[in-house]
């Protein structure tokens, strides 16, 4: 997929693609009265929503610990 920056469309393009992030409104561009193109926003999820779309792990994981001295009795 290729990729530009917004700076390098025309100043026209890029006022309409301002205007569909503020409004979060896709812009739909045509050719002859016939869909061409949609440019929509893109919306960015929060961390929780993020996170809770992870599948959970299945792995155990090592016990850090394991031949460590224990800590119950040290003095400062």
């Amino acid at each position: 997929m290729t990729q530009i920056t917004l700076s390098e469309l025309p100043q026209t393009l890029q006022t309409l693609i301002n205007q569909a992030k503020k409004t979060g409104e896709p812009l739909t561009i045509t050719e002859n009265g016939i869909p061409l193109a949609i440019i929509c926003p893109i919306k960015k999820k929060s961390l929780l929503q993020t996170l809770s779309t992870l599948e959970p792990l299945d792995e155990d994981f090592a016990d850090i610990d394991a031949g460590l001295l224990p800590l119950d009795n040290i003095e400062f």
